[in-house]
């Protein structure tokens, strides 16, 4: 048996002596107590092994006879040039932390997240299945030269019999032209320099200078065997770049040499017509023999190995589920032998190729994707500028990491264009499964990293001192007390953003003072899980406060950063309904009974307390509640207030057109309700925002068929038609497509002029009773006036059968006047308000303070 130092040690697959594999969930089964090897048996020995491969012996003179000695070099300096890069990433990731079983899909998957991680990680371990087919078939071509039953010469034992599967090997019968073997001449080197394309003899394809290559670097790709035997060295991070650059050096020399001397003494007939020369030129010919099957035999076994921890490490990190689920399985020993059975299954299937160089091309294709991820997890590290990544190995800069990446894909697509475009779809598909099944999160993504990293740079780009008109749009802060509430407002509020900053606020009542830590920061996880469950792009804000009105005026103030800050307050509507419980409603908050999710999280609807009941008290007075719009005014902020959202069309709230059946309507009566005829209420900036407001809601696909419809208020002496004229022309400027309604407004509903304002629009009434009743009778016609239309399934329904069936108005804007600055009127100012959209179900009252529309290019 051989002892626990011997390079052997590196390749007992099954043996329960053997290689103990790591167990933990990266990749590990034995602990640290398994990491023995040093390294050089544990990372030069197997990289030499695995780089030298069949290549060395059988596929030497393939190379230079076709390519000739100039062209062979190239290939050689290209490849490593390649390889060089990429074991300078593979240094910089293995010497800026621990590295765990698995090796390469470790470092990728654990820099680039479990989606790309994963996708990489099966590919590379496709490539180490074909590289083991690859060397067996270069194993089984050797033998059948010098022991099959059609083998020829002297050295043919012919005790192995040929059938068609094998007719690659016909090729042997020109080993009897050891003629054209030269010894060192200078004729010979001159005649080799040059390249002789010609039909490989085991394929009967026209050989170029990329099929060449492909078959030369397949030959080259072991550059990670020792890196996937991180699970056993003792010091992984010191060993992986130490051994790799040993091996990568030495390999590189061998290469070298074996080409000059091939050149020097072996005519291109011999090198082209015959793959196995060596053994013709060689002193004893057994000991080419000895050499092909102990490399054949060693990066085989290397191959299977690396794929078997490879496998066995996605099937830890459960990133495909059942399907690799036997992959875990490991001996007494430590051994994996479920991993091993899958990798020798698939082995078996891809040996039906038959043919080495056939395989080549495909083998090369996909190391070269997985040397493209290592370069590209070491530039995502680079450009990410993080902190904590600063590897002890310094010798790699964000250049060599992106003409690593760079390089592998050309050499992808030159190599094998329809390889690497089927490798990449490959890789595609496996991102898109992971992402959909959702992978582990405490590994860190680098891609968060990265955006950080240009988020903050283009912020600081984002001068609020160059915004104008013309690109303005909505970036609003929802003030919410309980979701399960709020829900369709929620949605409602992410149609109407426009691509702008959408911030859901939250107030927790407390001081600091009285307690022992910060009861808001475990709030964040559960609302941003209702961010997601809800599907509207929206960022998190919460804030604790002695007061909800103390705690939006720091909402107000702070959310956001440097130029996307909230520029429009959203609240729901102050008034006596009871809030609707959607959480129990909504398909997409369908929970388990027992208040679990999967993964044994508590369900979202044990998170948030039920809605406040009939008749409790309430965080917010509506003193306080007129204050907040009041604050929001001054600060200079948009304030839209939202009443009766529950009663939204649900297929308006959702995020595609669909198919919606019902036709609807959306209403917009840009003009102060308190004084109707006051002044040209829907030219005026808060009338131009309503106009806005409603115009981007029509954007969004889900109210793509919702007809737009405007109400202009007449006196009953007033003529129709001029001021129609001048609102469709207006409309006609800020194209905005319309209809517009010609409305005459009743005796009763705010006739006669105004009385002097306190402030703003706010009417400074002495008649007490009688300015409630005026504004009632305003509400009337205004219901009147929706339902003379065919609003036909709207609060109250038509009046005696008068109106006609129709469409019905699925969301009504309201102009907002402005609160009176008298704050004992608060209160009375919100009644009005109530009284005034007590019947029009769901509405959004709308006070705009700055310029949204611009008639200029």
């Amino acid at each position: 048996m051989a002892s626990e130092n011997s390079p052997l040690l590196a390749y007992r697959l099954l043996g329960e002596e053997g290689v103990a594999f790591p167990a933990n969930g990266a990749g590990g089964l034995g602990g640290e107590s398994a990491r023995k090897l040093s390294t050089f048996l544990g990372v030069v020995v197997p990289t030499v092994l695995s780089m030298f491969s069949i290549v060395v012996f059988l596929r030497i003179g393939f190379v230079v006879g076709h390519a000739g000695l100039l062209q062979a070099l190239a290939m050689l300096l290209v490849a490593y040039f390649i390889l060089a890069l990429t074991v300078l990433s593979v240094c910089a990731i293995a010497t800026n932390g621990a590295v765990r079983g698995g090796g390469a899909y470790f470092m990728i998957s654990r820099t680039l997240g479990p989606e790309v991680g994963g996708s990489i990680g099966l590919m590379f371990y496709l490539a180490n299945v074909c590289g083991c087919a690859v060397s067996l078939l270069g194993l089984v071509e050797s033998m059948l030269d010098v022991f099959g039953a059609d083998a020829t010469g002297s050295s043919g034992l012919r005790v192995l019999p040929q059938g068609y599967g094998w007719s690659l090997l016909y090729g042997s019968l020109l080993l009897g032209l050891v003629g054209h073997f030269t010894g060192f001449n200078s004729s010979t080197l001159k005649a080799n320099l040059g390249a002789g394309y010609a039909k490989d003899y085991t394929t009967g394809a026209m050989m170029t200078f990329a099929s060449v290559f492909a078959v030369l670097f397949n030959g080259c790709t072991g550059i990670m065997a020792g890196a996937n035997m991180s699970g056993e060295l003792k010091d992984p991070s010191r060993a992986i770049p130490l051994g790799t650059i040993v091996a990568v050096a030495y390999t590189f020399f061998i290469y070298i040499l074996l080409f000059f001397l091939s050149s020097f003494t072996c005519d291109r007939i011999l090198l082209q017509e015959d793959y196995g020369f060596f053994r013709a030129i060689s002193l004893w010919p057994p000991l080419v023999l000895i050499g092909i099957y102990a490399t054949s035999i060693s990066a085989s076994m290397s191959s299977l190995i690396g794929a078997s921890r490879i496998l066995h490490a996605l099937a830890q990190d459960d990133l495909f589920g059942m399907v690799l689920a036997p992959a875990k399985v490991v001996s007494q020993g430590g051994n994996p032998w479920g991993a091993v059975l899958y990798s020798w299954g698939l082995v078996q299937l891809v040996l039906l190729a038959g043919k080495l160089n056939t395989l080549a091309a495909v083998v090369t294709v996909f190391y070269l994707v997985a040397y493209a991820a290592v370069d590209l997890s070491c530039l995502s590290l680079e450009w990410a500028s993080a902190p904590n990544f600063r590897p002890t190995f310094s010798l790699f800069s964000w250049h060599t990491c992106l003409l690593g990446v760079a390089s592998c894909l050309l050499m992808m697509f030159l190599i094998s264009p329809g390889a690497a475009g089927g490798s990449l779809l490959l890789m595609g598909l496996l991102c898109a499964l992971l992402t959909a099944r959702g992978g582990p999160s405490s590994w860190g993504y680098v891609s968060q990293a990265l955006l950080f990293h240009q988020v903050r740079k283009y912020l600081l780009r984002l001068d609020v001192r160059k915004d104008h008109v013309k690109f303005w749009r909505p970036q609003l802060l929802l003030l919410v007390g309980n979701p399960r509430g709020a829900l369709p407002l929620l949605r409602l509020a992410n149609q109407l953003k426009k691509g702008g900053l959408y911030v859901l606020g939250h107030v927790t009542l407390g001081d600091l003072d009285c307690l022992p830590s910060d009861p808001v920061q475990p709030q964040y996880g559960a609302w941003l899980s209702l961010v997601d469950r809800a599907q509207v792009k929206a960022f998190v804000d919460l804030t604790l406060s002695p007061s909800v009105r103390q705690g939006a005026q720091h909402l107000l103030r702070i959310s956001g950063l440097g130029g996307m800050k909230p520029n429009t307050l959203v609240l729901g509507f102050y008034d006596d309904a009871v809030p609707q419980d959607h959480f129990l409603t909504d398909p997409a908050f369908s929970e388990p009974a027992n208040g679990t999710q999967e993964g044994g999280s508590p369900a979202l609807s044990t998170l948030f307390p039920p809605p406040r009941a009939p008749g409790s008290p309430r965080a917010l007075s509506p003193q306080d509640y007129v204050a907040t719009v009041v604050d929001a005014l001054k600060m200079n902020k948009n304030v839209v207030l939202a009443r009766a959202c529950g009663a939204l069309p649900p297929e308006r709230l959702s995020r595609g057109s669909g198919s919606i059946s019902q036709q609807h309507h959306v209403d917009v009566w840009p003009l102060n309700l308190l004084r109707p005829r006051g002044g040209p209420g829907y030219v005026d900036v808060c009338g131009l925002f309503l106009l806005q407001m409603a115009t981007i809601l029509g954007m969004v696909p889900a109210w793509h068929s919702a007809r737009l419809r405007i109400f202009l208020c007449l006196g009953p002496q007033e003529a129709p038609g001029a001021a129609e004229g001048r609102l469709r022309a207006l409309l006609s400027q800020l194209r905005i497509r319309a209809e517009v309604q010609e409305v005459v407004w009743g005796d009763g509903a705010g006739s006669g002029e105004p009385e002097e304002e306190e402030e703003g629009d706010f009417v400074n009434s002495r008649r007490g009773d009688s300015e409630a009743e005026a504004l009632a009778c305003s509400a009337n016609c205004l219901v009147r006036a929706q339902q003379g239309r065919g609003r036909g399934g709207g609060p109250g329904g038509p009046e005696g059968g008068d109106g006609e069936e129709g469409p019905t108005t699925a969301l009504t804007f309201l102009y907002l006047p402005r609160p009176p600055a008298d704050p004992a009127r608060y209160p009375h100012y919100l009644a009005l308000l109530e009284i005034l959209s007590r019947d029009l179900g769901p509405t959004l009252l709308i006070h705009g303070v700055t310029p949204v529309t611009c008639t200029d290019l």
